[in-house]
């Protein structure tokens, strides 16, 4: 190391502990703040309650009408300007901000002095005038101030310039006071899931709640989470899918369900993958695959239009128009188109495994040719699929719970929706034949004995449920997480969740 990279280096540490000091200083300016208003009887924590007339939203949006009118706001203070017999000041509360003008001389000058020592951060709440200042602002004059709650922790100045990112993840809450555009998001979030209720229950379907404790984790290829049952004495797996408690619902002969939910997976992290997470999972009797398409377009578009008041919008810089209708090619067309191979010439898995590996895919093991079709899929399709397309018709080896083509035994009636490269959902003609989901089961279960962790376990009262019969059942599942990224344009899904895991720090 040169010698200047070791002065840089202690200038950054006594940088580094410099700040420290200065935070410390404050954390301790601000407690003695809190103990001289406490032993002067004026604890606002004892304050337990306190009447809002209005949000600064409504008052700054209806102004005109609000001009001189006296009303009561409470939110956090996010500036101070002045300190003399006057001040101006910023309250921010969940929807906007708005300044506020206090006067020593309206308010008096025993609250001026108390209000004077108020911190950045301080929640307070406000009854005054609706006015406008010589400059413009839309104000409120202040004819009474309280502080509500004490902050004892300042706020950063420049909280995108922190060094830690992963602290905007950790302490999301100070996330959200300082970054109006993660709130936004996470408003926007909410109106999107409002939005896709109102969607289905409209159309008649019933939103039901099933067990996220599961004897057996099935509905989907992953891993579980697992835990202990003192009292049964037993292990539980939290649910990874809803699927089948959903597909029973359907043979009890409600016929149009659906959930949204938390899921649990036991799997890596990345910008696209938490281990908990929300999913929507549809189901609708007397329809297949194909009105799932339809429903799924007519779904996402609708909800665009409401939330974002668009169908076109921009991911991550490229402009993605989710106008219905939407493309549609079978897995076997789309390696054909990016890959260069057509699976419906090959005759055997040899041969399916051998264009592989001139193809430089790496394979585990003996794949079947529809297992290699996949994996060719996922390794030279995928990334080019950035408009909304539905990839049909997959193998058979890879859909377990799906109706076989009648035309094509081993393809199944079931498709994946990509938007910007990503899948956003899964849809199926639901298999409803219970010798044949037995025998799927018994394929998994052998997997699963061979050591794919992923692979489906055995649910026998799912078998028997079947066998009193599902009528046919399209069915339909949505990461509502990626939904979400795609119409906020957020990069990583920890940034549409508000408390994404993390690793604790040591």
């Amino acid at each position: 190391m040169s010698d200047r990279d070791t002065n840089s280096n202690v200038q950054n540490t006594n940088n580094d502990n410099a700040e420290l000091e200065d935070l410390n200083e404050i954390l301790k300016v601000r407690r003695v703040k809190l103990s001289e208003l406490q032993n002067s009887g004026k604890d606002p924590f004892k304050i337990v309650k306190y009447d809002v007339s209005h949000s600064t939203k409504y008052i700054v949006d209806n102004f005109e009408s609000m001009e001189g009118t006296n009303v009561s706001i409470a939110g956090r203070l996010m500036s101070k300007r002045g300190m003399g017999k006057a001040s101006f000041c910023d309250v921010r509360d969940r929807d906007n901000k708005i300044q506020i003008y206090v006067k020593a001389d309206v308010v008096g000058a025993e609250v001026y002095e108390d209000f004077k020592k108020f911190d950045i951060g301080d929640i307070v709440g406000v009854k005054g005038e609706v006015f406008r200042t010589n400059k413009g602002e839309k104000s409120l004059k202040v004819q009474e101030i309280v502080l509500l709650a004490k902050s004892l922790q300042p706020l950063p100045e420049k909280w995108h310039g922190l060094k830690d990112v992963d602290l905007r993840y950790r302490q999301r809450y100070v996330d959200l006071i300082v970054n109006h555009d993660v709130r936004e998001n996470f408003i926007v979030r909410s109106k999107i899931i409002k939005a896709i209720r109102k969607f289905l229950d409209e159309r008649g379907f019933l939103e039901v709640d099933t067990p996220l404790l599961n004897t057996i984790p099935g509905g989907a290829a992953a891993k579980p989470f697992i835990t202990h049952h003192n009292t049964l004495d037993m292990d539980m797996y939290l649910r990874i899918a809803p699927e089948l408690y959903l597909k029973r619902l359907i043979v009890g002969g409600l016929e149009r369900v659906y959930e949204m939910g938390r899921m649990f997976r036991n799997e890596g992290m990345s910008v696209k993958h938490n281990p908990e997470f929300t999913l929507m999972e549809v189901y609708e009797a007397y329809t297949d695959y194909k009105g799932m398409m339809d429903l799924t377009e007519q779904l996402i578009s609708t909800v665009a239009q409401e939330v974002l008041g668009t169908t076109k919008i921009t991911y991550q810089g490229q402009e993605i128009d989710l106008t219905p209708p939407w493309n549609r090619m079978t897995m076997v067309e789309a390696v054909e188109k990016y890959a260069g191979v057509n699976f419906d010439d090959i005759t055997s898995d040899e041969e399916a495994r051998s264009i592989a590996k001139e193809k430089r895919v790496h394979i585990d093991g003996e794949p079947t040719k529809g297992e290699v079709l996949n994996m060719m899929f996922e390794e030279f399709a995928e990334e080019h699929l950035v408009q909304p397309t539905f990839i049909m018709d997959y193998p058979v080896e890879v859909s377990p719970l799906t109706k076989r083509k009648p035309d094509m035994p081993s393809f199944t009636e079931r498709f994946e929706l990509f938007i910007t490269s990503r899948e956003m959902a899964n849809a199926y003609s639901e298999l409803n034949d219970p010798i044949d989901q037995k025998g799927r089961f018994l394929s998994q279960v052998a997997k699963r004995e061979a050591g794919d962790e992923e692979a489906n376990m055995m649910d026998e009262d799912f078998v028997t449920a079947l066998e009193y019969g599902m009528p046919p059942t399209g069915g339909l599942g949505v990461g509502i997480d990626r939904l979400v990224m795609l119409l906020t344009d957020s990069y990583s899904i920890r940034d549409v969740l508000l408390f994404p895991t993390m690793k604790p720090k040591e």
